[in-house]
């Protein structure tokens, strides 16, 4: 019994050597060898020519795996990816979301509609001849957009002509004469007039009429189309600027004023001799003041009083002024068809580059 159990406690024992060696074999292969869900193909001899010695040793043999070293003089060095410059308006040349749409508001300026809302925040003011030898502005609003401008008036022709190469922006107006409204409804121009969207306006019961009228900016923009260049370029001064302190235009029954304030690096506008202010703001001003001297002429188109409608021609080319930095610089404006880009340029023909921020545009008879 005792011999017996011996030998099958013998036998038992060499059992247990025997799976035991087996084990560390297998434990000891590699994870190449063992995964089947590798990616890594092994060849059958491959797998049998290691000796288990090698296998569990960790000494340099055919079953280890050596990093490799890139020398640190060929290592590629990244350079670091400077941001992107943020968009800029074609209008101010400062920055800008490109996709908001553009809305263009015709602003009575007449003295009992002053002080206007809304100008100090226009990216572009056109100052326009009308009946009786006033003026009128376009305001063109882009970058910022008050709650309330106004007040509102009737549009001219010579707006038509004016936006035709601004894409398709939002026009906000009164009203029109049944020959300029025609001229609108084939224009590249969206009609959000107080005819179109009634709701977008409304009266200010304080003020007489026809001067009381102001629109829902942010309402009325809805539609338009985003900026797009309209020849304006923006950079350093050209050199040959003289210094100007302030100048005047006279329509027949107006009188536009421009004085540079050094403090603010800013023209500020004046109109009959007083100072031109804001209900809504601060006084508006602008970095570049440009007179553009335009031909005018007599429409078919009477107001009430019988006076003939003025239509100021932005198509064609004259002379210009171009007032910025509390200089003057005189070159010529070209623009040889409705849908082309106004180019202002000097004498040599190199641009003439206007101060990024707000650009007042005077349209001089003339």
């Amino acid at each position: 019994m005792r011999s017996a159990r011996g030998v099958v406690v013998v036998s038992r024992r060499g059992q247990a050597r025997r799976v035991l060696a087996l084990l560390l074999v297998v434990y000891a292969l590699p994870a190449s060898l063992l995964s089947s869900s590798t990616n890594a193909s092994v060849t059958p001899s491959a797998a049998v020519a290691l000796p288990a010695s090698q296998l569990l040793s960790g000494s340099g043999g055919p079953g280890t795996i050596a990093p490799s070293v890139v020398p640190a003089d060929q290592v590629p060095s990244l350079a670091p990816i400077a941001p992107s410059p943020p968009p800029v308006s074609p209008f101010t040349g400062l920055p800008t979301d490109l996709d908001a749409p553009v809305l263009c508001v015709k602003i009575d300026n007449a003295s009992v509609a002053r002080p206007q809302s809304g100008l100090e925040l226009a990216d572009l003011v056109y100052v326009e001849p009308v009946e009786g030898g006033l003026s009128r502005l376009l305001a063109v609003y882009q970058s910022r957009v008050p709650p309330v401008v106004g007040p509102v008036r009737s549009s001219r022709a010579s707006d038509v002509e004016l936006l035709t190469n601004f894409g398709r922006p939002a026009l906000a107006f009164s009203g029109a004469a049944a020959e300029v409204g025609a001229l609108v409804a084939h224009a590249p121009i969206l009609d959000v007039s107080a005819i179109a969207r009634a709701g977008g306006y409304h009266r200010d019961r304080r003020r007489p009429m026809p001067h009381n009228l102001y629109g829902d900016a942010n309402r009325l923009r809805q539609g338009g189309a985003p900026p797009r260049d309209i020849g304006f370029r923006f950079g350093p001064p050209a050199p040959g600027g003289r210094p100007v302190p302030g100048t005047g235009i006279r329509y027949s029954a107006a009188v536009i004023g421009v004085q540079w304030v050094p403090a603010d690096a800013r023209w500020v506008i004046s109109m009959d001799g007083a100072p031109l202010t804001s209900a809504s703001g601060p006084r508006p001003g602008a970095a570049t003041v440009v007179l553009q001297r335009v031909s005018v002429r007599a429409t078919a188109v009477h107001d009430a009083a019988g006076a003939a409608s003025p239509f100021a021609a932005t198509v064609g080319s004259g002379d210009a002024v171009v007032l910025r930095d509390g200089l003057a610089f005189t070159g010529n404006w070209s623009r040889p068809a409705p849908d082309a880009i106004t180019t202002f340029t000097l004498a040599d023909g190199s641009p003439l580059t206007f101060a990024s921020g707000p650009v007042w545009v005077v349209l001089v008879p003339n």
